[in-house]
């Protein structure tokens, strides 16, 4: 079996945790001159983003450039479990995956995923450490458990359509990358593979 050529930016990427932010201590409270106002009711702007409404601000994004921001958003959600002991461990298979040590990184989410076996972003992630240990078979049937947890990870998605372009199985490879695309419309290199992909699968229009 061929290996499957992930983009270089989804696998630089996986492991990315979020940007910490500065926490400033607390400011004393001033007197108020007069009683407070009645607090407005939340706009669509000051609503908290559910997963659900993220989703719907990624279909409808204008540009990448959007879209991008609002896809680093669902990976942060996706990026954590509830568990503190899981989530460090998946810190730490972070670590071994950019130092490269991608069986250490796989033992870690292995541990991971014992305790948390519905998370879909850990058997994402195990998935890449497969790749990058040319094991595309353990591979895709990880991306199939990510997907199954979760329908709408654009990334499993679209590693699974490269393994199946590897393997010529070109169809579904077409049906994977369409999914991914249908919830991330922006994503341009998926784009240019679909077009690529049209002609041999669903016949040239005369």
């Amino acid at each position: 079996m061929r290996r499957f050529m992930l983009p270089a930016a989804l696998a630089a990427a996986l492991f990315a945790g979020p940007a910490a932010h500065a926490q400033s201590g607390p400011a004393l409270p001033k007197a108020p001159d007069r009683l407070p106002a009645p607090a407005a009711k939340p706009d669509e702007k000051t609503r908290p983003n559910t997963l659900e409404s993220l989703f719907e601000r990624l279909s409808a994004a204008k540009d990448e450039g959007e879209a991008q921001g609002i896809a680093t958003l669902i990976e942060r959600r996706w990026s954590r479990s509830g568990s503190d002991t899981a989530d460090l461990l998946m810190s730490r298979a972070g670590e071994a995956f950019r130092d490269k040590e991608y069986g250490l990184a796989i033992e870690l989410l292995d541990r991971v995923l014992t305790l948390r076996p519905a998370w879909a972003e850990a058997w994402h992630r195990r998935a890449t450490a497969f790749y990058l240990l040319d094991d595309p078979v353990r591979a895709m049937s990880d991306l199939q458990q990510a997907i199954a947890r979760e329908p709408r990870h654009f990334g499993a998605l679209a590693g699974l359509g490269h393994i199946l372009m590897a393997n010529d199985d070109k169809k579904r490879a077409l049906e994977a990358y369409r999914r991914a695309f249908a919830i991330h419309p922006h994503m341009e290199k998926l784009k240019d593979l679909i077009d690529r992909l049209k002609p041999d699968v669903d016949g040239v229009d005369l």
